[in-house]
């Protein structure tokens, strides 16, 4: 049967010394096959007066995780994660199982024998709903769910019911409807072999004839066409949005606006500094995948130079690939950035394992592409609900990162000036003077440049600067000819 853990059971293994670092033969048999209890993650309401009201609207789930390898406290922490998507998507977590096996059981995800014990947990506290923490083949889902007798769902089916509700945009939508269809193609179920799938017609014709003819299409089959047929104009659809949104990407490279895009795991607080720098007025909530539609905003540098700042969908460890795929566009938004603020949460007790989550899908996303990786800027964000220990790690395992609080501003300062540094520089220095009479191109020097000498003389407006090649171009003239003549 289960063990409560950690360290419920005097002979369960403690979470401290060399025992987690062993490999998975290392441990005896028992204990590899034991179904674990991780305690602390029921959110089940103690106030009476709103359980009535809560069971309405909510349904009442249990995890079940595979622990494969690393150490417990990373298995414990993937299956926290999994219940704050759980109670992120409006479910109430009622109990949180973990396995210690060297692979997930191809056929039942945690094997026959404690798939009978899950079914045992499930009945005893009243679940409708169990949540698997990883990806299961439609096999594994048909033949838990024959198990424990309620509906099974994967992680993968988890976040993309919590992008579904979270997303707000037309493109939104639509990227979010084509992951969701992708993912429910290969796990279409209905009569299957139980019908024909012979066309009717006349004997002798070319659909099989006698002993062949049957009734058409099965009901699977048509699901399936209906579905490929959507997913084909979803694609037109977000195809015809990517112009939109490379039209306005391309003004921007024109005019030479840098661009600044901050990346990072869901919920640490990305959207919040994108507000404390620009403003920007976004929603800000304590919620996993709040933001969905990305925000463009304007600002500058301390020395006067205009960027954009942008704000994007977090990430998630083991984000379904569907999701990837279809926020392929929204992603490239960082891809094509001339600098990734990577923001890390430094309340979370393993910030590396976020780094290295975000890192490996921007990796995915830039696969393929001849352009490189942007530069990347780290900030470590909530200074100031993050303990003290994890900060003095973090800084001496992120030496060149930027910690700053979005909530109270310290260190806001620093992060301007280091994206500053960051951003690239025109490449062109004049020395001209500009005739009073063109303030417009004064303005454009200031706007799209870096003024860094500005006198006022008889013949107009003398600049030292660095501008790009484009504005450069424009003022050619002006550089052959100082008085504009």
């Amino acid at each position: 049967m289960t063990e409560h853990m950690p360290n419920s059971d005097p002979a369960a293994p403690t979470n401290e010394g060399p025992l987690d670092l062993l490999s998975v033969g290392d441990f005896e048999r028992s204990d590899r096959a034991a179904l674990r209890r991780v305690a602390g993650l029921s959110t089940e309401l103690t106030d009476v007066t709103e359980v009535e009201y809560r069971r309405l609207r909510l349904e009442r789930v249990v995890l079940v995780g595979v622990w494969t390898d690393g150490t417990v406290q990373e298995a414990e922490a993937s299956l926290a994660e999994l219940a704050r998507l759980a109670e992120t998507a409006g479910s109430e977590v009622l109990d949180a199982l973990i396995q210690r096996r060297s692979r997930p059981d191809a056929a039942t995800y945690i094997g026959s024998g404690k798939a009978h014990e899950l079914a045992d947990v499930v009945t005893a506290v009243g679940a409708d709903t169990v949540i698997c923490d990883g990806e299961l083949s439609p096999g594994q889902l048909r033949q838990l769910e024959g198990v424990v007798k309620v509906k099974v769902i994967d992680r993968t089916a988890l976040i993309l019911d919590i992008f579904a509700q979270h997303a707000r945009s037309k493109e939104g939508k639509a990227q979010v409807e084509l992951a969701q269809l992708a993912y429910l193609l290969p796990r279409l179920r209905g009569w299957g072999e139980a019908l024909s799938r012979q066309a009717g017609g006349r004997a002798g014709g070319g659909n099989g004839g006698v002993g062949l003819r049957g009734p058409g299409e099965t009901k699977l089959e048509t699901d399936r066409r209906r579905i490929n047929k959507r997913m084909a104009k979803l694609r037109r659809e977000i195809g015809g949005m990517d112009q939109i949104r490379d039209t306005k990407r391309g003004r921007r490279t024109a005019n030479a606006v840098p661009s600044v895009a901050i990346a990072g795991y869901t919920n640490a607080g990305k959207s919040s500094l994108l507000n404390a720098i620009t403003g920007a007025g976004v929603l800000v909530e304590d919620a996993l995948f709040a933001t969905l539609d990305p925000t463009t905003r304007r600002s500058e540098t301390p020395d006067g130079m205009t960027y954009t700042l942008t704000d994007t969908v977090g990430f998630v460890r083991h984000l379904p690939h569907q999701l990837i795929e279809a926020f392929r566009s929204t992603l490239e938004e960082v891809a094509d950035a001339d600098l990734i603020v990577h923001v890390v949460d430094g309340s979370d007790p393993m910030p590396e394992q976020q780094v290295s989550a975000v890192r490996e899908v921007l990796a995915e996303v830039v696969q393929g592409r001849e352009q490189p990786m942007p530069p990347e800027l780290l900030v470590v964000n909530k200074l100031d609900a993050a303990d003290q220990l994890t900060v003095t790690r973090l800084r001496n395992l992120l030496p060149n990162a930027v910690f700053v609080s979005a909530r109270n501003g310290t260190g806001l300062t620093a992060l301007r000036e280091r994206i500053a540094a960051q951003l690239p520089h025109p490449a062109v220095a004049i020395d001209l003077v500009l005739p009073y009479p063109r303030a417009d191109l004064v303005a454009r020097v200031h706007a799209e440049g870096e003024v860094t000498s500005e006198e006022h003389v008889e013949e107009g407006v003398r600049l030292q600067a660095r501008i790009h090649p484009d504005l450069a171009a424009a003022l050619d003239r002006y550089i052959a000819n100082p008085a504009g003549a």
